[in-house]
């Protein structure tokens, strides 16, 4: 009898351990059941860039769900508790002619696609406006080549008119956006060398995001969606000194949130006691909502094909591996650094860039996807389960 007791309770003890583990080896209490939750994107953004998937579909990508079935990226993003889409357009990108016979991609009629698959799949939108034919980021700021050599004046009327003509034609397809950002990852300015910021002078600048923004709260006046406008700068160590110059220096102050691009490969704020007080910082001091825009963690250092990997994984974020476990626990703890700064959401740049046959300029496939949410089989990864994960407010 002492015998049999003996055993029962090695069953318990051994029971009680394997509950104190969750799928993916993170100690959870045994008695607290994790309830996913579908966020309201008024509360909290659960943001997912998806402008390559139209292109990569094309080129031969498939999606699948976690148990292998083929799944519509939107669709099951939006099940898996994404709320909104994230798609950026260029203005002409007649460079992709040479590469596809075409424009294919992130051009409006593209844009305008995947607008149309996000607000189906029941998401918000955040259509970012490069004002570039080409990437935008904080090196590279190319005027499109319609606005090329024009002076200031008329390079503000180009982006006035620019901005208003593409948010009136979405808006004829009913699919206006809920969030707009005037211009991408702006730490140098916009529109080179016209709108480039030298010497701390931010005056030209400053006078082509006003005109942006007025476009959009020119259309807003007559829209029943009226889309609140994003400013960008990339990573959190820039954002005060970039903030103080727009708001201080140029005088921006008609904007609704203040979006940061962090990758920890770039980032001088590595530890998110330092990312909750930058961004609790930003909100306090210039009274705007402030969101990450663009952020990504690698689940691996392998690659899947012969395109380079802009993230090898080789090296993760202090603290925490890079791998599928890893990656899940990066994004849990980052939206709760950002909500616990009283942040309003989190965007993740191109989960679903997976490998395909399609080209860029500098490669076939994919420079990204050991940072997707889908693994080599294509297969949904556990890092989806940050979308839901009962974070405490």
């Amino acid at each position: 009898m002492l015998k049999s007791i003996n055993l029962l309770s090695v069953f318990f003890l051994l029971l009680f351990t394997n509950a104190c583990a969750d799928k993916n080896g993170n100690e959870v209490d045994p008695m607290e059941e994790v309830v996913p939750v579908k966020y309201d994107p008024a509360k909290f953004v659960m943001g997912v860039d998806l402008s390559y998937v139209n292109a990569v579909e094309e080129a031969g990508g498939v999606y699948k769900d976690e148990n292998g079935q083929a799944v519509d990226p939107f669709v099951y993003l939006q099940k898996k508790g994404a709320n909104l889409v994230r798609v950026r357009l260029w203005h002409t990108p007649s460079w992709q002619i040479p590469l596809h016979g075409a424009i294919k991609y992130s051009h409006l009629a593209d844009v305008s696609k995947t607008i149309k698959r996000a607000k189906e799949a029941g998401m918000q939108v955040n259509l970012d406006l490069h004002y570039s034919d080409d990437w935008a980021d904080p090196q590279k700021q190319q005027t499109p080549k319609a606005w090329q050599g024009l002076s200031l004046k008329l390079l503000q009327d180009s982006i006035y008119n620019y901005t208003k003509q593409v948010l009136e034609n979405l808006a004829a397809q009913n699919l206006t956006p809920e969030y707009i950002q005037v211009g991408n990852e702006n730490n140098g300015g916009m529109c080179f060398p016209v709108g480039q910021i030298s010497n701390n002078n931010y005056t030209n600048f400053a006078s082509l995001l006003k005109s942006g923004i007025k476009a959009v709260r020119d259309f807003s006046q007559t829209s029943t969606i009226k889309p609140k406008i994003i400013l960008h700068v990339a990573q959190l160590q820039n954002a005060e000194w970039w903030a103080n110059g727009v708001v201080n220096n140029g005088g921006v102050t008609d904007f609704d949130v203040l979006g940061l691009s962090h990758y920890f490969i770039w980032s001088e704020i590595n530890n998110n006691n330092g990312v909750k007080t930058t961004i609790a910082n930003l909100k306090f001091k210039y009274k705007k909502e402030v969101m990450i825009v663009e952020t990504a963690y690698p689940f691996t250092s392998a690659s899947n094909d012969s395109y380079g990997n802009i993230i090898s994984g080789q090296t993760g974020a202090p603290n925490y591996e890079v791998t599928t476990a890893g990656q899940l626990n990066y994004m849990k703890d980052l939206c709760q650094a950002v909500i616990d700064g009283g942040g309003k959401g989190v965007m993740y740049w191109e989960p679903a860039w997976i490998t395909s046959t399609m080209k860029d300029q500098w490669g076939v496939g994919s420079s990204w996807e050991n940072n997707a949410f889908f693994d080599y089989s294509s297969k949904g990864l556990p890092v989806l389960d940050y979308l839901t994960f009962p974070y405490k407010f």
